[in-house]
């Protein structure tokens, strides 16, 4: 069974520079995936949450790219919030945690590099439907 303790922060290469900062991925190698789909979420207003769902199939590696917000990880037993507010650090969510980004600071960016296009078929977005999901998949 996938739970929390199995999304992992990845310290992304970072290039200091007179010039500024530069942090690059590669896919397979800086992830633990195949990127197929990169997106971002911007000028989420205060108060406001994303995310709330899970995926079946799709792995995905936030990163803060602007800003902070915490990230809410859930595996049906187990819940564990995630600080990001570094550009050079990524959280990795597997298929089957239930995540929510919360807290956005002003300013913020979530990046996510994706391991799959957008499915909708892959996307459980509604909780109960969730733990039934767990309870069928792990018994």
């Amino acid at each position: 069974m996938i739970t929390v303790f199995d999304c992992s922060l990845y310290h992304l290469q970072k290039n200091v520079e007179k010039e500024g900062n530069l942090t690059y991925v590669y896919n397979n190698i800086h992830v633990p995936f195949d990127v197929k789909r990169i997106f971002y979420s911007y000028d989420i207003p205060g108060g406001e949450a994303r995310g709330a769902h899970a995926h079946i199939n799709c792995h995905q590696l936030l990163v803060a790219a602007s800003g902070s917000f915490e990230v809410v990880l859930d595996d049906g037993i187990n819940k564990r919030t995630v600080l990001l507010n570094r550009p050079f650090y990524g959280l990795h969510i597997p298929p089957g945690i239930w995540a929510e980004e919360q807290g956005f600071s002003s300013g913020s960016i979530c990046l996510v590099l994706a391991s799959h296009g957008f499915e909708e078929a892959d996307y459980i977005r509604n909780y109960n439907d969730y733990l039934r999901y767990i309870m069928k998949s792990y018994g």
